[in-house]
């Protein structure tokens, strides 16, 4: 008997699911005279043979209509376009805006250098390195002397080594600033790439007035480096490293902080640390990742395990953890470059084997001998005893590594260039997929690729 704390029928029907069923599916259908309906068959009262072909009325609603198959769109990004950087041509597959497969093609930029140096002295390979990757060029030279010095077994004076890390870090602030300022620039700001363009222009200053030449310097030599800083080129160089801080400000203030530039980079392009790690990703594409890797921390070269610096990792592997990075690695940068200048030694600034390095030209002029070793090096080349070595630099774009076969001439038997630019691209296959159209300049800008390093 129910009582009152009992549950009324109305209660128990609060806790079952209601069912609609539909009435008229379960009656008989009435419909008129079959000759007046057959008039009215198609999806209009006049059909033609295009609309009885892709579209019939269905009366019965269990059955499924005839919907028309959409194939996808293949879309050519590039080799013209303004954000391929280079003569990449991506072949896209896209659903609507939307990328379904990303096929990279490249080639339109090979020059074959790799065969090229296989038949010049060393030294005279020198500029093909410089063409690698055009916008870090002093880092290429740093990569390729030191490749070249493990073969000879020489000792480089640590003046020399300071000189090559103050010069790669400079070029590793350029590099970084051009790569920030055009992801700005592709995700439509443009301020800051003026201001970043300009103090790439103090760079080339400072380049200029270390060699003579603003971009393909050819400065840093097996052995040390051609020439000395000039004098009161540490203090230039303080002084721009000290006003640089505020430009990083400046661009933080208006990009990292704003919300459009943050919605066009956060989640596009996310690389885990074990696919980076698959497809040999290095540099900022693999600590992005979260993966703690630099080749001046893991394997110092040139003393800089004499510098305190950190390397910045990201967490989520996006292009924004990308231009963060980036940024806080030009920070580290200018730390490296002030402890170089509070701590350059005095002393040479290449070996003293007479039969690697060019003499002094004042030496030349009072020399018979250096003189003789001049003409010889400029001719024929020093010799490099046989052997084999894989030497690896940390570039801005990445780990630049030589593999370098010595048989016994002045030319190399066989020269492998494991460039910075190459598997980041390859891992583009991947990372666009489900990504818009639209993010794909963003991507690939992210991911800092140069043709010249990718084709060579």
């Amino acid at each position: 008997m129910w009582t009152q704390k009992s549950l009324s029928i109305f209660d128990c029907f609060k806790h079952v699911r209601f069912i609609r069923t539909c009435s008229p599916l379960k009656g008989a259908r009435w419909s008129p005279d079959p000759r007046f309906i057959e008039q009215f068959s198609g999806v209009a009262v006049y059909t033609n043979e295009a609309i009885d072909k892709y579209y019939k009325v269905i009366w019965d609603s269990r059955v499924r209509p005839i919907e028309r198959k959409l194939k996808n769109m293949w879309l050519n990004f590039g080799p013209q376009h303004p954000a391929a950087h280079g003569v990449l041509r991506l072949i896209l597959e896209l659903d609507g805006e939307t990328v379904v497969r990303a096929d990279p093609h490249i080639g339109f930029l090979h020059r074959a250098t790799e065969k090229l140096m296989e038949h010049k002295h060393y030294t005279q390979s020198l500029p093909y390195v410089d063409r690698f990757d055009y916008v870090s060029t002093l880092a290429n030279e740093q990569a390729f002397a030191m490749a070249v010095e493990n073969l000879l077994n020489i000792e480089v004076p640590p003046r020399a080594k300071a000189i090559r890390v103050l010069c790669s870090e400079l070029v590793r602030i350029g590099n970084h600033l051009l790569n920030v300022s055009g992801t700005i620039l592709d995700a439509g700001g443009i301020t800051p790439f003026f201001w970043m363009c300009e103090e790439r222009e103090k760079i080339y200053e400072l380049s200029e007035r270390l060699c003579g030449a603003r971009i393909h310097c050819a400065y840093v030599r097996p052995g040390g480096v051609s020439q000395d800083i000039p004098i009161g080129y540490l203090d230039d160089v303080h002084e721009f490293c000290a006003k640089l801080g505020e430009r990083f400000d400046e661009t933080e203030d208006i990009t990292t902080g704003g919300r459009m530039y943050y919605a066009r980079t956060a989640g596009i392009g996310v690389v885990e640390a074990h696919k980076a790690l698959y497809h040999g990703f290095s540099g900022p594409m693999l600590r992005c990742s979260g993966v703690k890797w630099d080749l001046r921390i893991a394997f110092p070269y040139d003393n800089y395990d004499t510098y305190d610096f950190d390397v910045p990792v990201g967490s989520f592997g996006d292009s924004y953890d990308r231009h963060l990075l980036r940024l806080a690695e030009m920070r580290q940068s200018i730390r490296i470059i002030n402890q170089v200048i509070d701590t350059m030694p005095e002393g040479a600034i290449r070996t003293d084997d007479s039969k690697v390095a060019f003499p002094l030209r004042a030496e030349m002029k009072m020399s018979m001998e250096a003189l003789i070793h001049h003409f010889k090096l400029c001719t024929e080349g020093y010799v490099v005893p046989p052997g084999i070595t894989y030497t690896a630099a940390e570039c801005p774009k990445g780990e630049l590594g030589f593999y370098m076969v010595a048989d016994g001439t002045s030319k190399p038997y066989r020269v492998g260039v494991r460039s910075c630019s190459y598997n980041h691209l390859a891992g583009l296959s991947f990372l666009a997929r489900k990504c818009m159209l639209a993010d794909i300049a963003i991507l690939i800008a992210t991911i800092d690729i140069v043709f010249g390093d990718v084709d060579r």
